[in-house]
């Protein structure tokens, strides 16, 4: 029996009776990381998020809006067929949101609501995705200006702003076009043609094949080529209001210059990508492509109570509809309105001040340098001359620095969360993007005004 092995013989040995090895010479244990573990974790949304984060305000903001027409166009309803809808009030903070976060993409947005806690938090469990928010921004613009203009109304209702004091300010934004897409007409109708001449193909190819994976793809390949077709399409027709303008006010012609070589410089061109889009000279002095975006603002809160976008480069003219933009949505016109000289148009001024609205526009430098500029022309009407006067007094001087402290700081806050350059297309939805930002804005500075002092 002696002979047999032990029956735990097999065991390891005991740290006693292993060899003593110096801890410099030990291999260190340490916790790996496992990162191909699938976790269950159970997380609490209403705790990830402290009780002053901003999406709070935004949902706050959100719950106090009225989306009736929203829900309105959901046609899933209780005790009927079809799957739920999202709520159009995750939808709206979602995008309130990420403008005040400087996103605008919906793809990421997406992303962020699978990663980040303040848009899981929106979301509450709600899956999204960047089709349903892509198609959601564009959909109703009418239904954005009215819920700005219900904003606004509100802050006026309870006394925290006030449209005595309004300054307006435009600044250019780049298009969703390359300076390459702009072609004259000829090649616009050879695309044209290629356009159509796909189109057809497609259809015949897909009719023919009995592959249905085969048939999807190119059902997609149709769907483009059909939106190439509409966009080459709207182009030509912006081409001949092109043309129509370009009759009224011809341009002048080079020294040196044959006949042919100034109509090929001025001939019209007009975007195949956007065919709204124009080119126009830029901040830093560049010409692009780019839409004008008009914000007017209350002076005394910096609270934008007016959106306008335009696809005319100049200033010149936006002074009026502004106006009775305002007018539309708030019942009242504004007592003074500050312009930059872009917009001192005689005829505006004139307009504005019949109407009840006085207009602080900075006065053209003379050519001869020994006139004053703000003493009265032979030519100028009352009202003009009333405002020549008044800009060279110090009051109204005081009065027009509020213009850049206003609309210029409204303007540099839209370029931070980045209104830099539109992902869509047409004027329609530039508008849309446009809106949105200003209801960004806004619900910030209500936020501002709502804290004690």
């Amino acid at each position: 029996m002696s002979n047999q092995p032990s029956l735990f013989s097999d065991f390891p040995e005991t740290e006693a009776d292993l060899p003593i090895v110096p801890s410099s010479e030990r291999e260190a244990r340490v916790l790996v990381a496992q990162r191909n573990q699938i976790e269950l974790r159970a997380v609490d949304l209403e705790a990830t998020l402290g009780s002053e984060h901003p999406a709070r305000d935004v949902w706050a903001f959100v719950e106090r809006m009225d989306l009736s027409a929203l829900y309105a166009e959901i046609g899933s309803v209780e005790g009927g067929a079809g799957r739920a809808a999202i709520d159009p009030k995750i939808l709206m903070a979602l995008w309130l949101y990420a403008t005040v976060d400087g996103v605008g993409s919906a793809r990421e947005i997406e992303r962020l609501t699978q990663s980040h806690d303040a848009y899981r938090w929106i979301c509450g469990g709600v899956n999204v995705n960047h089709h349903t928010l892509s198609d959601f921004r564009c959909a109703r613009v009418e239904i954005l200006d009215e819920l700005l203009t219900h904003s606004v109304a509100v802050l006026v209702e309870q006394g925290w702003v006030k449209l005595e004091r309004v300054a307006q300010d435009g600044m250019r934004v780049r298009a969703s076009a390359g300076a390459t897409s702009f072609r004259r007409r000829s090649t616009l109708e050879r695309c044209m043609e290629e356009a159509q001449a796909q189109v057809e193909a497609l259809k015949h190819e897909i009719e023919a094949d009995p592959d249905a994976s085969n048939r999807r793809r190119r059902a997609a390949r149709e769907r483009a080529a059909e939106e190439r077709q509409k966009r080459v399409a709207q182009a030509l027709a912006e081409l001949a209001e092109i043309e129509e303008q370009k009759k009224k006010k011809p341009a002048a012609k080079k020294d040196n210059e044959t006949e042919e070589q100034h109509a090929k410089r001025t001939e019209s061109r007009a975007s195949s990508t956007d065919g709204e889009a124009r080119v126009m000279k830029m901040a830093d002095g560049g010409f692009r492509p780019a839409y004008n975006v008009q914000f007017a603002t209350a002076t005394d809160t910096q609270v934008i109570i007016g959106v306008d976008v335009c696809n005319i480069g100049s200033d010149l003219g936006r002074l009026s509809p502004m106006l009775d933009h305002v007018e539309q949505r708030y019942g009242q016109r504004p007592a003074q309105w500050l312009v930059d000289g872009g917009y001192a148009r005689h005829d505006a001024i004139e307009d504005a001040d019949a109407q009840g609205t006085t207009v602080y526009a900075p006065v053209p430098k003379p050519k001869d340098p020994s006139r004053n500029p703000y003493e009265p022309l032979a030519d100028d009407s009352t009202i003009i001359a009333r405002w020549r006067e008044r800009m060279g007094c110090s009051e109204a001087k005081e009065i027009y620095k509020q213009r850049a402290a206003t609309a210029e700081c409204v303007n540099a806050i839209a370029r931070g969360r980045g209104l830099q350059q539109f992902v869509v297309r047409g004027l329609q939805k530039v508008k849309a993007v446009a809106l949105w930002y200003a209801l960004a804005h806004n619900l910030m500075r209500a936020v501002a005004l709502a804290q004690p002092a």
